[in-house]
């Protein structure tokens, strides 16, 4: 990406993310609005506040879903 230049939403990650530690998936499609996330928001857009919402696990505990 140049200067300047933002990265569009179709260049986002949308594929679903588990937690390692709980089995969570987060879907971008539902979001988790329960704890202020968005349905349609990216992995990456999160703030990096967010914590799982079963078990507490940061966002470093999460890794793509390979189907």
């Amino acid at each position: 990406m140049t200067k300047g230049e933002r990265e569009s939403d179709s260049d986002k990650d949308l594929r679903p993310q588990r937690c390692v530690v709980c089995g969570y998936i987060y879907r971008s499609v539902t979001g988790d609005p329960d704890n202020g996330v968005e349905p349609g928001t990216a992995f990456e857009d999160i703030p990096e506040e967010w914590l799982c919402p079963i078990c507490g696990a940061g966002k470093s505990m999460f890794m793509v879903v390979d189907d």
